[in-house]
């Protein structure tokens, strides 16, 4: 049991590096079964749009996947124009509100695409086809080779034993014929670039964090809590409005009294938090009830919505968002 409970207390702990982990896990995954299974290069003209879909496609399906798993995407936009409102109403500042909220989330979503693309590249097999009927590799390979050069190298990714043939040595160099060692080292080169741009992204965020390394701790600490605490009395809240309901429906009587929150009440909690820094709120419902219940203050707007505190928003990630 103790071993158990450590388990689960480091997966907890480690959840969101967990959870990018087992994405990138999948994903590569899933790109081994498709250039293994599925690709099959055709090996005429039309390799570089063949290659190029099994490059791209995929990475642009994930990257629009991330954007709807995330839990934040939907916080932002539900509600948010309903037909009862203007919605050219503040557009500029509507805009840059979104441009605020969207930066982190589009940042997550990259996950997926970036190791679809790297494991792609490493993998060689679709650069390997769209590089070879790429017409400016094939001028800057075949250049003074013969006709037959450009036709040799199309056919490069549908048999390997060309590679022996005299003809294509002859007209191609050992140094220009390994397009796998090409899209290896583009893969690297990408994986060392997003390393290091995800390294120098973090250490700015964390530099600009309006609060301290140990006050950061105990707001992830006070947003988990509060969620599961909501979840638990929100399902208690439900069960018993629901009882009431089917009792009142079956016995033909009238309910009794049973306060729920309004619209306005709900609407001012789904707000995406907004920090500042005369203010010490860990989360919405904190700064709800604190400012009686969002009366003494215009509940929607805020100061700042700092990156490094995008997590109090994102604290239901773990569902789908819909």
């Amino acid at each position: 049991m103790d071993k158990l409970r450590r388990v689960l207390d480091f997966c907890i702990r480690y959840q969101i590096v967990l959870g990018y982990s087992l994405v990138s896990l999948l994903t590569a995954a899933s790109e081994q079964i498709f250039s293994s299974v599925v690709f099959k290069c055709p090996c005429n003209s039309s390799n570089v749009l063949y290659g190029s879909v099994f490059i791209l496609v995929p990475a642009l399906i994930l990257f629009l996947l991330g954007y709807m798993m995330n839990a934040r995407t939907w916080r932002l936009l539900t509600g948010s124009c309903p037909s009862t409102k203007d919605c050219s109403c503040n557009l500029q500042g509507t805009c840059i509100r979104c441009c605020c909220v969207l930066g982190p989330v589009t940042a997550r979503a990259l996950v997926a695409p970036f190791t679809w693309i790297a494991v792609a590249l490493l993998s060689a097999s679709f650069y390997e086809c769209a590089a070879s009927g790429n017409s400016l590799i094939q001028k800057f390979m075949c250049k003074g080779k013969g006709p037959d050069c450009n036709n040799l190298l199309v056919k490069i990714p549908c048999d390997n034993t060309l590679l022996k043939n005299k003809t294509l040595s002859k007209n191609l160099p050992d140094e220009y014929l390994s397009l796998q060692a090409q899209s290896q080292l583009i893969g690297w080169f990408l994986i060392a670039s997003i390393t290091t741009v995800v390294l120098i992204a973090t250490c700015c965020i964390r530099c600009h964090s309006p609060i301290s390394y140990l006050q950061l701790k105990f707001w992830q600490i006070y947003t988990k809590k509060e969620l599961e605490v909501f979840e638990i009395k929100a399902k208690e809240h439900a069960a018993r409005l629901a009882e009431i309901n089917i009792k009142c429906f079956f016995e033909a009587t009238e309910p009794a009294p049973f306060q729920t929150p309004s619209n306005e009440d709900w609407q001012k909690i789904s707000f995406l938090y907004t920090f500042n820094p005369q203010e010490q709120y860990y989360g919405t419902i904190h700064k709800y009830i604190n400012t009686d219940r969002g009366k003494s203050i215009q509940f929607e707007h805020g100061d700042l919505i700092p990156p490094v505190l995008a997590f109090v928003d994102e604290a239901g990630t773990n569902e789908s968002g819909f």
